[in-house]
């Protein structure tokens, strides 16, 4: 007989209720089960392909959109920039574990909580929309987030599952294509902000830079508050989205900890500096009234008011709107494998199903999954402004889940009876300024801004009811799926840790029949 365990620490009591004694057929036949949703080494992803797909995630809608936005809760041109370089450090202090090892009671109420937030809000509807909104403005139109907008979104979000499900080599060359494709834009608006700079403009210089760090309150911008700052930060962080996009896909890389310990730091301190100075550039060509209503279309306002109304004027939102393509294929190609691994575990009903990688050796059942979510939330929402309620929605329930995860790090690592060790190691302090910010960012919406309390489109508090309503369904399932469905069909649920052939170890929640 061979015993899997889950924990380290065999002596403890909830331990030994997840030790599942088996025999080797068993265990042999468990891989097998577990082989037959395995990816080919040829199909692994190294260090060029992860830090492509943290780069297009990371760049897309956030730095091309979401400036406004954020100029408009602070109302101050320094603290805007400051906050983008505090986006940056928290990113880099982010942090993962197994939640379902920290929080063991109520058992399985976790990774329950978890998957309703990465399933139910890890949705592509904010890509996908800046994606319509910019080939609108690259034709001329001047609609905003209407149906029209709204449709061009759906056919982006359904080409990128369409060529996942169906080429997922093409699928992930695309992805690195423009990948490269969205670093040049980038670093050409880096640039041309230079040129802005030294007054090589065709609009009056905006001379925002003086008194660069007085906080201003007008019609259009400042005066929201903390609140303003809450929800200045969640967009930032929705900008930097992305440092985790290769830990979703640990199961297709070659050598995960290396990898990651390589591509994550390439990509994301090259983010930054390029984030950074892409803030400079803005508000080096744009002034503060006009940045603050541009809404999604920041750049475009930005390319013309450097390029005046030419035909490259006029082409560039264009390249941004192909930008915003290729975030939206990095996204739902990860978010795609976390459903996948979801249906692995059977935390998903009818898993084996949402876990298939037929008919072309890719998650077509989690890439429609990921679809289904992305157009529900782009076509609920009524008519008018939602783009900054699909950013604050699609952040902020991550606040309350990385509060939990930091907590709980802290604990393990501080707590000497739990005797546990990692490869991944952090520090106290950047351990306890995580978990403030994400403290702050899980409650403060939750305050009423100074001001009109409509002012984005809707109801300031409806992003972090919602985004609280998801956690607590997930909550809900958690009773449904463990406790209540068990006692009707005559069931237990019981965790299975396998140890797969190229060693890897992997969690299966089993039917253990009790009658």
């Amino acid at each position: 007989m061979a015993a899997i365990d889950v924990a380290k620490d065999s002596d403890r009591d909830d331990t030994r209720e997840l030790t599942i004694p088996v025999d080797e057929e068993y265990a042999s036949s468990a891989n097998d089960g577990v082989q037959q949703f395995a990816y080919s080494e040829s199909r692994k992803i190294g260090v060029t392909g992860a830090v492509f797909l943290i780069l297009n995630k990371m760049i897309g809608t956030g730095i091309f959109s979401t400036p406004s936005a954020i100029f408009a809760s602070t109302g101050s041109v320094g603290i805007s920039i400051i906050l983008w370089i505090v986006g940056g450090i928290l990113t880099f202090c982010g942090l993962s574990v197994f939640l379902e090892f920290v929080y063991r009671h109520p058992r399985y109420l976790a990774s329950c909580v978890l998957a309703a937030q990465m399933i139910l809000l890890g949705f592509s509807s904010g890509n996908s929309l800046a994606f319509g909104r910019y080939v609108l403005a690259a034709s001329g139109s001047t609609e905003g987030d209407g149906w029209t907008a709204r449709g061009i979104a759906i056919a982006c979000i359904t080409f990128a599952v369409l060529l996942h499900s169906t080429l997922p080599k093409w699928g992930l060359r695309l992805v690195n294509i423009l990948g490269i494709f969205k670093v040049v834009i980038l670093v050409f608006i880096v640039f041309s902000g230079f040129a802005a700079i030294s007054g090589r403009l065709l609009v009056p210089p905006p001379g925002n830079f003086h008194n660069a760090f007085a906080i201003e309150v007008t019609e259009n911008y400042g005066g929201q508050g903390a609140y303003g700052y809450a929800t200045a930060l969640l967009q930032i962080i929705y900008s930097y989205k992305g440092w985790e996009n290769a830990n979703y896909v640990l199961g297709e890389l070659k050598n995960p900890r290396k990898t990651l310990s390589i591509a994550a730091p390439i990509a994301i301190g090259g983010v930054t500096i390029l984030y950074v100075l892409a803030n400079v550039a803005y508000f080096a060509a744009i002034d503060k009234d006009d940045l603050a209503k541009s809404e999604v279309l920041v750049a475009g306002l930005f390319f013309r008011n450097v390029f005046g109304d030419s035909a490259a004027a006029r082409a560039l939102p264009a390249f941004v709107a192909l930008s915003n393509l290729g975030n939206v294929l990095a996204v739902s190609f990860a978010h795609s494998r976390l459903n996948q691994e979801f249906g692995k575990e059977a935390l998903l009903p009818y898993g084996k199903f949402w876990a298939s990688i037929k008919p072309f050796n890719a998650p077509a059942a989690a890439l429609f999954l990921h679809w289904l979510v992305t157009v529900i939330v782009l076509v609920a929402p009524p008519a008018g402004p939602v783009y900054n309620f699909l950013v604050n929605l699609y952040t902020y329930p991550g606040a309350w889940i990385n509060a939990f995860v930091t907590g709980g790090l802290i604990y393990l690592h501080y707590k000497k009876s739990e005797d546990w060790s990692s490869p991944w190691h952090t520090y106290l302090p950047i351990s306890v300024l995580y978990l403030i910010a994400n403290v702050f960012l899980a409650i403060v919406p939750f305050v009423p801004p100074n001001g009109d309390w409509n002012a984005q489109g809707y109801p300031y508090f409806v992003f972090p009811v919602v985004g609280v309503g998801v956690l607590i369904l997930g909550g809900v399932y958690w009773a449904c799926w463990s406790k209540l469905w068990p006692a009707i069909g005559g069931y237990r649920i019981e965790a299975h840790r396998i140890v797969e052939d190229d060693g890897k170890e992997v969690v299966r929640y089993k039917k253990i029949k009790t009658r």
